[in-house]
């Protein structure tokens, strides 16, 4: 039996979602080791998020199991008012899970999907939408220049030779500072980026007075709802290591996967490190006189041989399948 009428239908209008939604999905099981820093890395994402878009936008946050810190946080933001939309799992779905849930929910006719570990600079959004409305049948762009595989771009480059009003130029245009902070963040060495470096190059192209580079990157990008609904479901049957398939997709597609010419995000990766904003920051401990003269200077000394130690290759691949097994014993019933 019902007593009255429900106020809620005395309302005539309700807000129509921004046409933009900025989506974030997290993970963040627990608060050491590995994910020491996830929670203060989370909070410079979002961050650099509310102070560098001015532009109107929803945004929304899937949290994919994490920790009950990483839920307190990100409630007590949405109960200020700092995102419209939370949605908090009780197990890890993997990203494709989470990916099936974002693109079809999502209310905003243009998705800008990012992992929770991107730190957003000034003009990444405006500059995303330039070309993703510039280019035609654009599935995807990324607010930084990065060298992908071309397997992923075949149909852009395709299409970038063959459209008349189009102006491609192969070359070295990104340049190193740019190229190592992105390797960086993903724990290459720099010999090894330098190697990458000059064995690839950049692929640059001009349509309509908007310049883009081809290739674009699953960890951010700016497209279509209806592309990327197009393209789900996502069926992952691990958490991570297939986030290819939606690359493979949209280029199977005929879409077109293109960049930035100029980095307007970073990748951070699972810490802050020297700086967050890409900047030397002065070290904390060089600068710190040493009572009794250098006497700091040979427990440094052990530091750095112990680190250089753990760095040998035989020596971190085994020191990482360790933790990759304590990792699966604790954690494996939550995914």
């Amino acid at each position: 039996m019902r007593v009255g009428q429900n106020p809620a239908k005395s309302i005539e209008h309700v807000p129509e979602p921004a046409r933009v939604t900025v989506a974030l999905l997290t993970y963040i099981p627990f608060l050491s080791g590995y994910y020491a820093e996830s929670l203060e890395v989370l909070k410079t994402c979002l961050g650099s998020l509310w102070e560098n878009t001015p532009q109107p936008y929803d945004l929304m946050v899937f949290d994919n199991a994490s920790c009950s810190e990483v839920h307190t946080y990100l409630q007590q933001a949405q109960e200020q008012g700092q995102m419209q939309y939370l949605v908090l799992s009780d197990k890890n779905i993997g990203k494709g899970g989470a990916w099936n849930l974002i693109f079809q929910g999502a209310p905003g006719e243009i998705i800008a999907y990012a992992d929770s570990d991107v730190y957003f600079y000034s003009g990444w959004l405006e500059k995303s939408m330039e070309i993703l409305e510039a280019f035609p049948h654009v599935g995807m762009v990324s607010s930084r220049p990065l060298r992908t595989p071309q397997v992923y771009y075949t149909s852009t480059l395709e299409w970038a030779q063959k459209e008349p009003e189009a102006t491609l130029e192969k070359g070295q245009f990104q340049s190193w500072e740019v190229f190592k902070e992105h390797n960086d963040s993903l724990g290459v060495s720099e010999e090894t980026a330098r190697q990458w470096f000059q064995e690839s190059h950049d692929w640059r192209v001009e349509y309509h007075d908007c310049t883009a580079y081809i290739g674009a990157a699953h960890f951010q990008f700016v497209a279509p709802k209806s592309v990327l609904q197009a393209m789900a479901p996502f069926k992952m049957d691990r958490p991570m290591g297939q986030v290819r398939s939606l690359d493979q997709k949209l280029n199977e597609a005929g879409y077109l996967r293109l960049t930035t010419s100029e980095p307007l995000v970073k990748h951070l990766g699972n810490r802050l490190g020297e700086s967050h904003l890409g900047e030397s920051a002065p070290s904390t401990t060089d600068n710190i006189p040493q009572q009794g003269g250098n006497r700091g200077a040979p427990l440094r000394s052990r530091r750095g041989a112990i680190r250089r130690l753990f760095n040998l290759p035989p020596v971190r691949r085994s020191l990482l399948w360790l933790y990759d097994q304590i990792f699966r014993l604790y954690y494996s019933s939550r995914t």
